[in-house]
């Protein structure tokens, strides 16, 4: 399998063997139900959909429904397509768990970062301001200054960095080491930060 869908949990740290202490993120990774199959005769690329997290009956609408009673399990929160080869040797239903990965293998972790809401130039792209508080510089330390453009060509251009929403981007991070698993809890331990606040949905990919 490709990956696995889980949750972060927190923030901890590890002592190595020669005494380090390293920091590392403690990561729920499923199990994960196999709740459909994409093949090329039916859907044209072959993928592996993974379900997780319960869900009550009473919030799941009926087509939902029927999609996780076809595939045998009770209805989850998070669905999610992994890119496989190998989709044939799964059947529906099948349970996928942390015993896909091993120690001292190396993954990368998709999550959505956590958002700052709308925040100035200074916050959210480093501007500097004005910079120098004297010669009547009163209220311009953090303003953005001169967009550049007037009455030609009399617009903003595309990807000027201006004051926005901040933060709540999806966000990819290669290259963590596992440091440990635990199966019985469906913990991995993974060296270094995660993107995303406690509880927050995240993909582990191999």
């Amino acid at each position: 399998m490709a990956g696995l869908i889980g949750k972060k949990i927190g923030m901890t740290s590890v002592f190595s063997a020669e005494g380090k202490n390293i920091p590392c993120t403690v990561l729920e990774a499923g199990p994960c139900v196999v709740t459909q199959i994409k093949t090329i005769d039916n859907d044209g690329y072959e993928a592996v959909q993974l379900a997780y997290d319960e869900k009550k009956e009473k919030r799941t609408n009926k087509a939902q429904s029927g999609h996780f009673k076809n595939a045998k399990t009770t209805p989850k929160r998070k669905l999610v397509e992994f890119s496989t080869e190998e989709g044939t040797e799964y059947k529906l239903g099948d349970i996928i768990d942390v015993e896909t990965f091993n120690n001292d293998t190396w993954v990368d972790v998709t999550g959505f970062s956590k958002g700052k809401g709308f925040q100035g130039v200074v916050k959210r792209y480093n501007f500097k301001g004005v910079n120098d508080a004297t010669h009547g510089q009163h209220n311009r330390l953090r303003a953005p200054g001169s967009l550049g453009a007037s009455s030609y060509p009399s617009r903003v251009f595309k990807g000027m960095r201006m004051a926005g929403r901040t933060g709540n981007d999806r966000v990819k991070v290669l290259n963590l080491r596992i440091l440990k698993i635990i199966p019985e809890n469906n913990i991995i331990i993974v060296k270094g930060s995660v993107p995303g606040p406690k509880g927050s949905y995240i993909l582990i990919e191999k």
